[in-house]
């Protein structure tokens, strides 16, 4: 299937994502709580571009059973925005006026670039390796250890209903994504941004 043939040809970024000092103090809960309150607040602004690029395919679709199964998806980016804001609560993150890293800025322009230009096939291989990275470094992580303060985050990646939703998006890329030089490369792309996306909490301060 395309969706493994992909995520395989990819394990050199999935492995430096997992490897990255962030996810690994996220693993053994000594990274820096700025930096996860700076994570937060940048992936509010990813999820807010994340969902806008689904609800931008499902116009331009005329597929009905396409545009149902991504209103399933984008209820899945609300719960995840619902657990943010409860994370921003409980760290006093300031979201307001929220201004997005040049990594963060780069993904999203990519990924709302591509919902609104380019073919379905290719959206959603641009859109399917967060959902599968985030996917297995919760299986991956899972279970934190006693006491780790992102047992949390752990726990909602790992969660079977985040897994379902990353295996609802692969197979609507198996459906309708075809093994082109531009469905690898919308891939690729996207996991060499989230390995970006993941250094930038550590490499800003404000």
């Amino acid at each position: 299937m395309l969706h493994t043939e992909l995520w395989s040809a990819n394990q050199d970024l999935a492995r430096a994502c997992r490897n990255h000092p962030f996810v690994r103090g996220l693993a053994d809960g000594t990274l820096p709580t700025d930096a996860f309150r700076r994570y937060i607040a940048q992936d509010v602004f990813f999820l807010r571009a994340f969902l806008r690029a689904y609800a931008a395919t499902a116009a331009r679709s005329d597929d009905l059973d396409l545009v149902r199964e991504l209103h399933d998806l984008m209820a899945g980016v609300l719960e995840e925005l619902n657990l943010h804001r409860a994370y921003a609560q409980r760290l006093q993150i300031e979201l307001a006026g929220l201004r997005p890293y040049v990594a963060t800025r780069a993904y999203t322009d990519f990924l709302l670039r591509t919902a609104w230009q380019s073919p379905v096939g290719e959206t959603l291989a641009a859109m399917t390796p967060c959902m599968r990275l985030y996917a297995w470094l919760g299986r991956t992580l899972a279970p934190p250890s006693p006491g780790n303060p992102y047992a949390d985050w752990i726990h909602s990646y790992a969660a079977p209903e985040f897994q379902a939703l990353a295996d609802r998006l692969e197979a609507l890329l198996d459906r309708l994504a075809e093994n082109t030089p531009a469905v690898r490369d919308a891939y690729r792309y996207a996991l060499e941004y989230e390995l970006n996306f993941f250094a930038a909490p550590l490499e800003e301060t404000a």
